[in-house]
């Protein structure tokens, strides 16, 4: 695996992968949960492409993904995720092709366009220490806008992901994983019933992008009640 170049780390690199080591969830086992979280995304977001990313040392490793398998981990150096990790902001970039590739991100861009990747939006997951282990993500092959209701929403349910991975970490070791065995089904039914949500929302307004605001407004709402049901554990 590649050296990352130290342009690319953040200044409190040291301590933020410190963080992501005491979460103890790089390699972990697919959890229905977040793989049923970044489904949600990808439906919501009318995009091909979702995933979970987590930052390590050289390499960006995968907790759940949508659209592809979930698969080795990638090289830093060689994912838009590191601008998201560098900047700890959300990353977007409507339209790859046309973007003029800075010392930073054009290594990433051209490894983004050779696996047809066209649109990314980025968001961090931001942990209660304050550090960002990674990142949650929306891709797809063609431009695409992506509005400021949007962007809001991308990180609100990556703050609903940090929020399950702190929770996780708390009770994974419980009892053999049981309590957050249970947690984890009471999330994910959640889940399902936002899917359902967005499904029924999609069919009355349409599936235009940039999602509507008659959509995202909502969702909004109903994944402050997801947040709330982790928060009762966190």
């Amino acid at each position: 695996m590649m050296a990352t170049p130290s342009t690319l780390l953040p200044a409190n690199e040291a301590a933020r992968l410190q963080s992501l080591q005491s979460y103890a969830i790089v390699r972990s086992l697919q959890e229905d949960f977040f793989d049923e979280l970044v489904v949600l995304l990808a439906d919501l977001f009318r995009l091909p492409i979702a995933y979970i990313g987590l930052m390590e040392a050289d390499q960006l490793s995968y907790k759940a993904t949508y659209g592809f398998s979930r698969q080795l981990a990638q090289p830093r150096a060689s994912t838009l995720c590191a601008l998201v990790i560098k900047q700890n902001q959300v990353v977007v970039y409507y339209d790859l092709a046309a973007t003029n590739p800075t010392s930073l991100d054009a290594f990433a861009i051209q490894n983004s366009l050779a696996s047809e990747v066209c649109f990314y939006a980025g968001a961090p997951l931001r942990m209660p220490d304050n550090q960002v282990i990674g990142t949650l993500c929306v891709a797809g092959q063609q431009p695409r806008a992506f509005s400021p209701a949007e962007q809001q929403l991308l990180e609100a349910m990556a703050e609903v992901v940090s929020c399950a991975i702190a929770v996780r970490s708390s009770y994974c070791g419980d009892e053999h994983g049981i309590r957050w065995s249970k947690i984890r089904t009471h999330a994910r039914d959640e889940v399902y019933a936002l899917g359902a949500l967005v499904r029924y929302l999609s069919a009355r307004y349409g599936t235009s992008t940039p999602v509507p605001e008659e959509i995202v407004l909502p969702v909004a709402r109903r994944l402050h009640d997801l947040r709330a049901i982790l928060q009762e554990h966190e």
